[in-house]
């Protein structure tokens, strides 16, 4: 009889749902669990029960049993083989090893308003004369009990979403934790144009800021690095159209892509006014002017 896969929130579900599709009890189906059920972190990563099910083999002791009457004693014992091999494969069937396989869909934590950019940076105009001072202050106690601190429960969280991730490192200073993860699972995290990337970033942040009153920077393998190169080429029109005509913006950006684009045109321009705006379709863009002068 082919076996039936089925995928329920719980393996108590799914082991009813087999019952029912295959017509007998629950005491009546072999099963093999492939995926075991996870709630996820904070509602992210949540995994559903897989099993394959199939149902006993109950007919086969029938026909010796109708032969045995009319047959001598002697041929009672291919029954008895017939009963082994039948309990022999359902022991093997029971104690196959349980496979995991990797999440095929994640459900996507996508804020529209796109809070955390802003949370980021300020968008208020800052006066001309203000001096950025940038202190590298990892190696402080207070730093490097955080850094322990925020890696230690990253890894576990990592460890309990059934994620395979290998290298997580976090050093704080500036005021930022910057989070680098990497390993087997390390695409997963990204996913499609880097969308549980974004979800993964707005979790980090809400907790990380709320607990520690820290912001973050989050590398995933080099994903990063990748989108950083690719603003750096979208934004080399964008410079030269600024320094000629002393204004300019950018297109709609989403997600990492305005912080990452935000961060290269203030360190370009560190004497103009450059900050985050909302279009009516609610997407993010940058502007890019000179500071209010009135005041002067």
């Amino acid at each position: 009889m082919e076996m039936k896969r089925i995928e329920a929130d719980t393996l108590e579900e799914a082991y009813s749902k087999a019952a029912k599709e295959l017509s007998c009890s629950v005491t009546e189906i072999n099963y093999e669990i492939i995926q075991h059920p996870t709630s996820g972190v904070m509602g992210l990563f949540k995994k559903t029960a897989i099993i394959s099910a199939v149902k006993k083999i109950t007919d086969i002791k029938e026909e010796p049993k109708q032969e045995s009457v009319q047959k001598p004693i002697e041929d009672s014992t291919p029954l008895i083989e017939e009963e082994k091999e039948e309990e022999v494969i359902q022991t093997k069937v029971e104690k196959q090893p349980i496979v995991h396989h990797k999440e095929k869909s994640v459900e996507e934590f996508i804020n529209k308003d796109d809070d955390i950019v802003d949370n980021f940076f300020s968008d208020e105009v800052k006066d001309d004369s203000e001096e950025l001072i940038f202190d590298d202050d990892r190696y402080t106690p207070e730093n490097k009990r955080l850094s322990i601190d925020i890696e230690n429960k990253i890894s576990k969280m990592m460890e309990v979403a059934c994620f395979h991730i290998d290298t997580v490192e976090v050093d704080v200073f500036n005021g930022i934790a910057h989070i680098f993860l990497d390993g087997e699972d390390a695409a997963l995290l990204i996913g499609k144009e880097g969308y549980r990337y974004n979800a993964l970033s707005y979790m980090l942040f809400n907790w990380i800021n709320a607990e520690y009153n820290r912001y973050i920077k989050l590398e995933i393998s080099e994903f990063i690095q990748a989108q950083e190169e690719m603003i750096d080429n979208y934004l080399k029109p964008i410079a030269e159209h600024i320094l000629e005509h002393g204004r300019g913006k950018t297109k709609p950006l989403d997600g990492i892509l305005v912080q990452i684009a935000l961060e290269k045109l203030r360190a370009m321009f560190p004497n103009k006014y450059i900050a985050i705006k909302t279009g009516k379709d609610g997407k993010k863009f940058i502007v890019i002017n000179d500071f209010n002068s009135k005041k002067k």
